[in-house]
């Protein structure tokens, strides 16, 4: 199951992508460009277009701030990394690096960005991330962070996409590059340290005097991760009782037990893959974990052990509502179409307005930036919210800050997020959730992304009428690319893959297990009705 580090390198600089291949040319998905130098989908040349195409899009938009470049600890992204420094020095791009060949996660980039531009209008600061996420060893990723801070909209990573797919088939002969090492000495590559700067403005949007005070033994699993490096300078600082583990990067990921389906994948929600730090539970008042660029968290209770994603974000929102009265009172709570109903019932307990969104995080990122949405949350256990104060602070997801403030939450209430959820769920009802993969062929695919509300013609979904019929967010009115469909207790929504041929059902209800088998085969049925209209 180990990686080979040596061919993956190897790989990464020999392969050439096929530019009239699609599964070849560049895909930005909803973060990034992401693949693998084994099959050629993630390789020096992609690269090579990828950071050209960049430069060219900040020279038109008028973008002449610095660039923050990030890498994670997958293999491919310190060769990803070099490759990207070739063409920004070459283009002339101020860039800005971790000293030391140092790794970086995501929401230090989006918060180092947003931190520069603050009160700017001009010479404005934007970002790449080098991360495939979660994924396995062999994979990487690239990502590009606008001057919000946050993930590049669809209309921006179209624009980059497009160009360099033709750089590609141009042979990149468009592409400016020098050698890494002129690169790493050119006057426009800055090497800084980004760890201080962000553990030291924590205090701003957590308060950790509360978790000092209780003295809580917690477990941070950096995963071998971008979070290890910035464990112990948060627990000296804030004087935390913080153990860490698996904090050295190793790229073949080799100390991780296998995930549902075998593979090696360091994703923090994931029972299985988390199976080491759930085990050691009972030796810490909370325990918790981050991906690889840390932007996700899982959360380990003694009592609930590994919390499902959505039950934490239900918790986190009904704890943040009560606990931050420097929040704007009109500051909506955002969540994705496929997150738990649960957050709709905290929400409006709370006497505050939902802002429901399609899958990516970008959605939440204007919102987060001007203050007008207080908290935005994935299914898929990613998150940000405001400062204290309610301003901005990162405008992507922040894994770190998620952990963290499970420990806030236990030291100020004396009880811990499972505990709460517990009682949150006694009082708003227990849903059941599942998310399935059904087969489709690409044409199946395609035409369930362009679906009309109108073609379901269904009345009831599992015994109870149907409330909504969606193809756009409520939220904001964007495409979802699928379809969800409402009821009072129970919904589903149903996307297509980009990658692989299937679609995938979220389903929910508050009506028990058996129910939710229910609402998944009329899942199937619905979905299967509107593809043959």
């Amino acid at each position: 199951m180990t990686v080979d580090l040596a061919r993956l390198e190897r790989d990464y600089y020999a392969r050439h992508p096929e530019p009239d291949n699609p599964a070849q040319q560049v895909t930005f998905g909803t973060s990034g460009h992401r693949g693998s130098s084994l099959n050629g989908t993630f390789t020096e040349a992609h690269i090579l277009a990828i950071s050209q195409a960049i430069c060219e899009y900040r020279r038109e938009r008028g973008i002449d701030g610095p660039l923050h470049l990030g890498k994670d600890t997958h293999a491919l992204s310190g060769p990803a990394q070099c490759t990207a420094l070739e063409v920004l020095a070459a283009n002339g791009v101020d860039t800005i690096i971790q000293r030391d060949d140092g790794v970086t996660p995501t929401p230090v980039i989006s918060r180092a960005i947003l931190v520069h531009n603050r009160h700017r209008r001009e010479h404005l600061a934007d970002g790449i991330v080098i991360t495939p996420s979660h994924n396995p060893p062999e994979d990487g990723g690239f990502k590009y962070n606008t001057t919000n801070g946050g993930p590049a909209d669809t209309e921006v990573t179209r624009w980059i996409q497009g160009r360099a797919n033709a750089l590609l088939r141009e042979g990149n002969s468009g592409v400016a590059r020098m050698p890494v090492a002129a690169a790493l000495r050119a006057a426009t590559t800055h090497q800084q340290d980004f760890i201080l700067p962000y553990v030291s403005d924590l205090g701003s949007v957590l308060d950790m005097d509360p978790v000092r005070a209780a003295g809580l033994h917690l477990g941070a699993d950096a995963l071998g991760g971008a979070a290890g490096p910035y464990w112990d300078p948060i627990s000296a600082m804030y004087g935390l009782d913080i153990t860490v583990v698996n904090a050295k990067a190793d790229p073949t990921f080799s100390f991780m037990p296998p995930d549902h389906d075998g593979r090696i994948r360091m994703d923090c929600s994931s029972p299985q893959a988390m199976a080491g730090l759930v085990g050691l539970r009972d030796q810490y008042r909370l325990a918790f974990a981050n991906d690889p660029d840390a932007d996700r968290h899982g959360i380990v209770t003694p009592q609930a052990g590994l919390m499902n994603p959505n039950h934490y974000l239900a918790v986190a929102i009904r704890y943040l509502l009560s606990h931050r009265p420097g929040w704007p009172r009109g500051a909506t709570v955002g969540k994705t179409l496929v997150s738990s109903s649960m957050i709709d019932r905290v929400v409006a307990s709370a006497g505050r307005q939902l802002l429901e969104v399609p899958v990516g995080f970008k959605w939440f990122s204007p919102g987060l930036f001007d203050g007008s949405c207080c908290f935005g949350g994935e299914e898929s256990a990613g998150a940000s919210f405001l400062r204290r104060d309610g301003t901005v602070w990162t405008t992507d997801k922040d894994g770190l800050l998620l952990a963290l403030l499970a420990a806030e939450i236990t030291a100020r209430t004396g009880r811990d997020p499972g505990e709460h959820y517990g009682e949150m769920a006694k009082e708003l009802g227990t849903p059941a959730y599942t998310r399935i993969d059904a087969p489709a062929s690409a044409a199946a695919r395609a035409a369930l992304g362009r679906l009309a509300p109108e073609v379901v013609t269904a009345s009831t979904l599992a015994g109870e009428p149907i409330t909504a019929r969606l193809t756009r967010a409520p939220g904001n009115g964007a495409p979802i690319g699928g379809l969800k469909v409402v009821a009072e207790n129970c919904w589903f929504a149903a996307r297509p893959s980009g990658t692989e041929d299937i679609y995938k059902i979220y389903a929910e209800s508050f009506n028990g297990d058996a129910h939710l088998q229910q609402v998944v085969r009329e899942a199937r049925a619905i979905v299967g009705a509107a593809l043959r209209v």
